[in-house]
């Protein structure tokens, strides 16, 4: 990944470099906004908010609506959500029907204020924060048209074999749902395989239903990054082909084996970490391909990634003692919009499936299981996972350290460490031309 203002060496060699200038708050809110209202605050996103379990069986399913309503007047958005809650009496079995909608007010939000989003391009993050129940919650969302991709990851409190849950404070986060909608902007029903059918999506909006090959996962890609981390704030990047280590989209099982994925129809990818633990960063991740390529280089490749820190012990060093947990929290969001610039050369593509896992290994040309299942190793056990509260959820963990095995393509967080310190682009020129996506 490069920057977009591609100027090579400094005047005066090695003696120092120039630092991107920083923004202020006031900037970097004003940022925010102009991100948070563009692609997210349009009205009112309805769909089907789908629940899976951790085996990816659908648990549950709720008709609903996101409604983030902008009043240009006062510069405020309300933020509020509605569900179906009885029969719909409308002919249309998916259609809203006011009598039997129930709304709750969520929050209203400012300039200066979105509460717990953070927005980076056209993706967005909620979280990871902490429910009632002791469940972490991250929420991830990427727009494209007048369609939006959301998903939540939700890990709860696990204990060790042989430790009695609620005996000690929790020793990792295990992930054990995740919902998952598909949204379309002012609708009068959410989106369906039968409605696009019937009605296909006109181009420049996604088309959430349809069969997508592996192969399209496997091109050469690139186009633009937004990246933010705690120290070096927002940041813009030109990205003239994504590199292999980088395209995780590729590998669709994950970098380690730590790593829970689902494929979905439609073009969609989910990644996040089986297990979280203290002292090291889980990728929580979403990939996208919203529409067919209808003519060379249309093609487009939408992704965001959120790294996520939880279980970092507040410890009381006078007396050598754990006090509690600090609360979870974002360290690192990335969000990329990539377009399809060539094919990959001298690939074997059915090989490179292969030793992606994408296929079998038998020949047949069959795709293995969207969902990848537990090994027999019994480092994590299903028996006493719930789908209902944290208790539920509680099993066996043995928890290791699999440092070594981190992804590859940290570059959320290596540029939040100071790898890119020699950038001397103007930050400001940067993020308002991705502004522009």
């Amino acid at each position: 990944m490069s920057n977009s203002n591609n100027d090579n060496d400094h005047q005066g060699g090695d003696d120092f470099k120039l630092e991107p200038p920083t923004l202020s708050l006031q900037e970097e809110n004003a940022i925010q906004w102009e991100l948070f209202t563009k692609h997210q605050a349009k009205g009112k996103w309805r769909g089907i908010w789908t629940t899976y379990d951790y085996m990816g069986d659908i648990m549950d399913e709720t008709i609903a609506s996101v409604n983030l309503v902008l009043n240009p007047e006062s510069q405020t958005v309300q933020h509020t959500h509605e569900f179906v809650k009885g029969k719909v009496s409308s002919d249309c079995k998916t259609c809203f029907d006011s009598q039997d909608v129930q709304t709750i007010h969520v929050a209203n939000y400012s300039p200066e204020n979105i509460g717990k989003y953070r927005c980076a391009s056209v993706g967005m993050c909620a979280g990871p924060s902490l429910m009632k129940s002791g469940t972490m919650s991250t929420e991830l969302v990427l727009t494209h048209g007048n369609g939006r991709l959301r998903v939540i990851y939700q890990h709860a409190p696990v204990w060790e074999r042989g430790v009695e849950p609620g005996s000690c404070p929790p020793q990792a986060l295990k992930l054990f749902r995740t919902m998952v909608s598909r949204e379309v902007l002012n609708s009068d029903a959410p989106p369906s395989q039968k409605g696009e059918e019937e009605n296909p999506p006109q181009r420049g909006d996604p088309k959430f239903f349809r069969k997508v090959p592996p192969f399209q996962w496997h091109q050469q890609w690139g186009g633009s990054s937004w990246t933010w981390g705690p120290q070096s704030g927002d940041r813009g990047w030109s990205i003239e082909e994504l590199e292999e280590a980088d395209a995780w989209h590729g590998r669709p099982t994950g970098d380690t084996d730590d790593v829970w994925a689902m494929r979905l129809p439609g073009g969609i990818l989910l990644q996040c970490p089986r297990i979280v633990s203290s002292g090291r960063v889980g990728l929580c991740r979403l990939a996208w391909l919203p529409e067919e390529e209808e003519d060379v280089g249309t093609a487009k490749l939408l992704r965001v990634e959120a790294g996520i820190l939880a279980l970092e012990p507040v410890i009381d060093e006078e007396n050598d003692v754990m006090l509690g947990f600090y609360p979870p929290e974002l360290a690192s969001l990335r969000c990329d919009v990539l377009q399809k610039i060539g094919v990959l050369e001298n690939v074997s593509m059915i090989e490179k499936l292969k030793r992606m896992g994408e296929m079998g290994q038998v020949g047949t040309g069959e795709l293995d299981p969207l969902v990848q299942q537990e090994d027999n190793s019994g480092r994590v056990e299903e028996d006493g996972v719930g789908t209902g509260s944290v208790a539920g959820a509680v099993t066996g963990v043995s928890v290791g350290d699999q440092e070594e095995n981190q992804s590859v393509s940290r570059v959320s967080q290596e540029n939040d460490k100071g790898a890119r310190d020699d950038d001397d682009h103007d930050a400001r020129a940067t993020i308002r031309n991705a502004l522009k996506l």
